[in-house]
């Protein structure tokens, strides 16, 4: 499926100069989503994952999709002061700034095969922040998978060790 027919190019968001990827006309067509999602999972199904982690906000709506589709858990990376129990956490750069991650000291086990997913790859800071907190937790990083990877930002570079699939590249 040509996804990139799903997905909304918006003129200078959230400022000038910028063509913001808008998922959300993607996620407003069923059928489409829900290829998205069986991709998604299809490959961490292949990877024979244990859990799916996702940063907010969006790595939500992929990440719990892909989890319940593969009868797996979901674990949240959210930013600072949203987790209520004992949390390791990572800063970490942004597109436009700078951030902090979170994710609950016991939400990954020794061992386990991490998936991660997000609706973007862009510079790649918010995933290598997580894929940081996970792996201080043990968690084994056997792929992310992204609705879009945006290649001109370079963010595979950053994450050159690790497995990397994506629906749409721009």
């Amino acid at each position: 499926m040509d996804f990139k027919k799903h997905i909304t190019i918006v003129e200078d968001y959230p400022k000038e100069g910028i063509r913001f990827k808008d998922i959300t006309t993607l996620m407003q067509n069923g059928e489409v989503y829900k290829q998205a999602i069986d991709e998604m999972a299809q490959y961490a199904k292949e990877k024979n994952a244990d859990v799916i982690v996702g940063p907010e906000a969006r790595g939500f709506v992929v990440g719990c999709p892909v989890a319940y589709t593969l009868g797996l858990g979901f674990v949240p990376v959210r930013k600072e002061g949203k987790l209520p129990r004992e949390v390791v956490k990572v800063d970490y750069g942004l597109e436009y700034g700078k951030d902090c991650l979170t994710i609950h000291k016991d939400a990954i086990q020794e061992g386990q095969r991490v998936i991660i997913t997000d609706d973007l790859l862009a510079t790649g800071g918010t995933i290598e922040a997580t894929i940081k907190m996970v792996e201080e937790l043990g968690g084994i990083v056997v792929g992310i998978a992204f609705m879009i990877e945006l290649t001109y930002l370079d963010g595979r570079e950053k994450l050159d060790s690790y497995d990397i699939f994506t629906l749409t590249t721009y």
